[in-house]
């Protein structure tokens, strides 16, 4: 484990702790020598991080310090870079100019990732509305009118509060309670017709949905037909 590394797990172990750390403990979850805690925790304290706390006493991290940028790995960088790549691949222009953006900050500080290409082949948009405003949508909790249609080509007016964006290799959908149905159910983004905002909200409804729709996917598998 690299000295950086080190560094952010000690830090790490001390903010989630909810009492005093002593130096044996914190070796024993890195898998190094309690004297190399030691060393680790002087040189963090020389560089100012509040950590309190003395040998034989134990350790603990002031209230309310923020991690500095985290350190990555090579491994780490490349993960990142390859899934920045492929975010292409789920149609969403939005996400995909944010995801170049967070791609070129990567590169300057870790320039080798500029060797990792994902293919453009097969690449397309399969929505006919705004991905990124639903994703607006999700992040404010902002009702939907949407016009869907379902795998007879049928068309109807729905009412959804869009909670979740899946996103598969060609396409996308969302989970949203649908006050049509007074029920969870799944809308492909491709066979959306037409999205709008509402000047309603669901505010603070939200997360209880969410829970109950992750509760179903312990036991269900999310198909790309309507439910």
């Amino acid at each position: 484990m690299s000295k950086s590394t080190r560094f952010f797990e000690v830090i790490q172990l001390l903010r989630s702790a909810t009492k005093p750390i002593l130096a044996r403990e914190i070796a024993a979850a890195l898998e190094v020598s309690v004297r190399t805690v030691y060393r680790d925790i002087a040189s963090l304290q020389a560089m100012q991080t509040p950590i309190l706390g003395e040998p034989g006493v134990g350790y603990v991290m002031r209230k309310g310090y923020d991690l500095p940028p985290i350190n990555l790995d090579v491994d780490e960088a490349e993960a990142i870079a390859v899934g920045l790549s492929l975010i292409a691949r789920t149609g969403d222009a939005g996400l995909w100019r944010a995801a170049g953006r967070a791609a070129r900050k990567l590169q300057e500080a870790a320039p080798g990732t500029r060797k990792l290409v994902t293919s453009s082949w097969g690449v397309g948009n399969t929505a006919s509305v705004d991905i990124s405003q639903i994703r607006l949508a999700i992040r404010r909790e902002c009702k939907l009118n949407i016009r869907y249609r379902d795998a007879e080509g049928r068309e109807t007016a729905r009412i959804v509060w869009p909670l979740v964006m899946i996103y598969y290799v060609d396409n996308a959908m969302i989970v949203a309670w649908c006050e049509k149905r007074q029920d969870l159910r799944h809308f492909r983004l491709d066979r959306m017709a037409h999205c709008a905002f509402l000047s309603e909200d669901f505010k603070g409804q939200g997360d209880a949905l969410i829970a109950q729709w992750e509760q179903t996917q312990k036991h269900d598998t999310v198909s790309t037909k309507d439910l």
